[in-house]
């Protein structure tokens, strides 16, 4: 039987503590101040770049709540519940994978399982990864849950794209940008690898495998394990090219200085030695950029750059950063920019490599140079004199003369069912108003996108228990919105979700609004007594019950 013992570098150096986080050290510092001080939160937001640290400083934070000898922040490891943690047999630390399980019934599932407290540990933690993947129903299952959390209870919420997460659940943590790590951490981190491992290395071959990575240090371990299977336990910066399908720097300055001087056979040639030699495209249009970068930065900052890309400074770079001037290294990048679009659309990159070859290295366009007006100049400019003059004219002021009156443009008919508002005015109450208030952005997030676009401009004015008053703005708005059967079917269904109840939904134009509030005052109000109090009366109790006594646009006057 064939036994795996051999574990990939990414995961034998995952980080234990905070202390081992690499390129963090803000979010692992606020965190270790939590958890000394006692001021944790029931739920963290951590996003950022694949490969930075999300998932391990989420489980460093499982294990520092419920370390039995914290120290300064740090869990110790060697307690129980660090041991079960580690090897993930802790039941009261639960992992999950949103890609696979974003339904609404796993999320209730979650929901219904935090209610009972932990078995071993002191808090329970749910780690979920990949969040931005859950539907919008489960994100809504969560949303209540991280509303009213169980005091045992702490949500880790992990994603690569914040930005398709609801605003309602962001609110609801504390986020943490996790950032690309720099090349010189990662390189530092991968130096630490290769002693602990007693692996030798070219020092020209960690940097080359620190920008491939492009700030993941998981990346980056992952790259230098098969960097070390190819060149049998020892990194050398052929290997590294090699593995991450990258060009040296005295390639892409040889390449660059024929394109600076129009000698575009030898360029095409290495364009061309390149590719045959598997390299990727897409990566050479990268390097070819960043070269072009750090030229320009060289230029006008030289001290902005870092100590790793002067020492990939060689004599074309020092003769390319004096000879290219900034405008030609602005048109190139422009030009391999265009070139990088092109290649998503063909199979066949070679083709659109050697047009930006021959493209670069043709002379720029000649300004065009400012010529005398010429003899359409001058007869527009007389023109516009002549129209000039002859505004004056109209301008100036004459007996007006007598204008029919315009026929009055037909009065829109307005949308009032009185049939229906009424009864929903008669038991409206202000209670019932600021509960769908509260509910209705989530309403909102619940419809379709189209949808979505038409009901943002709508308000409730009023609700009560079985009804529903909804005012737009713009009046073709409510009679496309009357008329819209999906419409009406969506908004019932979120009202149904998240209230439990289907109620009647009445939609009115803003203007018409007042109109027919006051029409159902007058008509259903009980004129009042001498011996009635004003706060008794039947019409105020109606306006009170409906927007309430504090109410700043409702005053009750004594008359």
């Amino acid at each position: 039987m064939l036994t795996v013992s051999y574990q990939a570098l990414y995961r034998v150096w995952r980080p234990q503590t905070f202390a081992d986080v690499i390129g963090q050290t803000a979010i692992t510092q606020t965190l270790k101040n939590a958890l000394i001080t006692g001021q944790t939160s029931h739920a963290y937001l951590f996003t950022g770049p694949r490969g930075t640290g999300k998932t391990s400083v989420a489980k460093i934070l499982a294990k520092a709540l419920n370390c039995e000898h914290l120290v300064d922040g740090e869990p110790d490891n060697t307690c129980e519940i660090c041991q079960a943690i580690n090897n993930g047999s802790l039941t009261d630390v639960i992992e999950i994978d949103a890609a696979s399980n974003n339904g609404v019934d796993e999320i209730r599932d979650i929901r219904d399982k935090a209610k009972y407290a932990p078995t071993v540990a002191r808090v329970k933690v749910y780690i979920i990864d990949e969040v931005h993947m859950l539907s919008t129903g489960a994100f809504n299952a969560l949303l209540k849950t991280l509303e009213e959390p169980p005091a045992h209870v702490v949500f880790i919420l992990a994603t690569t794209e914040p930005h398709k997460i609801p605003a309602t659940i962001i609110s609801r943590t504390q986020r943490f940008d996790f950032r690309r790590i720099t090349a010189q951490d990662i390189v530092t981190r991968l130096q630490q690898v290769l002693d602990a491992n007693g692996a030798t290395f070219e020092p020209q071959a960690l940097p080359i495998i620190a920008k491939a990575a492009e700030g993941g240090m998981r990346d980056a371990l992952s790259i230098l394990d098969q960097v070390l299977s190819f060149s049998d336990n020892h990194v050398t910066a052929a290997a590294a090219l090699d593995v991450t399908g990258g060009v040296t720097t005295s390639q892409l300055g040889s390449y660059l200085t024929n394109v600076s001087s129009r000698d575009i056979a030898p360029a095409l040639e290495t364009v061309t030695s390149l590719l045959d030699q598997g390299k990727d495209a897409n990566r050479l249009i990268e390097d070819l950029i960043d070269y072009l970068r750090d030229l320009l930065v060289y230029q006008q900052a030289p001290d902005l750059l870092d100590e790793l890309e002067l020492g990939l400074m060689d004599d074309h770079f020092k003769t390319l950063s004096t000879d290219l001037d900034p405008e030609q290294i602005y048109r190139m990048i422009g030009i391999l920019n265009q070139t990088q679009q092109q290649l998503k659309l063909t199979s066949h990159p070679e083709i659109y490599l050697e047009v930006a070859t021959v493209q670069m290295g043709q002379p720029a366009p000649a300004p065009v140079a400012a010529s005398e007006p010429s003899e359409t100049v001058d007869q527009l400019t007389k023109q516009v004199q002549q129209l000039q003059q002859q505004l004056q004219q109209l301008q100036q002021p004459t007996a007006p003369a007598p204008k029919a009156r315009p026929a009055a443009k037909p009065q829109r008919k307005r949308h009032l069912n009185k049939a229906k508002i009424y009864p929903i005015l008669g038991a409206a109450t202000k209670h019932d108003l600021n509960d769908l208030k509260g509910i209705w952005p989530d309403l909102l997030n619940i419809l379709s996108v189209t949808k979505r676009a038409m009901m943002n401009i709508s308000e409730p004015v009023a609700a009560s228990a079985d009804g529903v008053i909804v005012s737009f703005d713009y009046d073709i708005l409510v009679e496309r919105a009357m008329n819209d059967d999906d419409l009406m079917v969506e908004l019932k269904k979120g009202l149904q979700q998240l209230t439990g109840k289907q109620p009647e939904i009445v939609l009115v134009q803003t203007d018409e609004w007042p109109v027919v509030r006051k029409q159902y005052l007058e008509e259903n109000g009980a004129p009042q007594t001498a011996s009635e109090k004003p706060a008794e009366a039947p019409v105020v109790k109606t306006i009170t019950d409906m927007f309430g006594s504090d109410d700043p646009n409702v005053t009750i006057k004594n008359d």
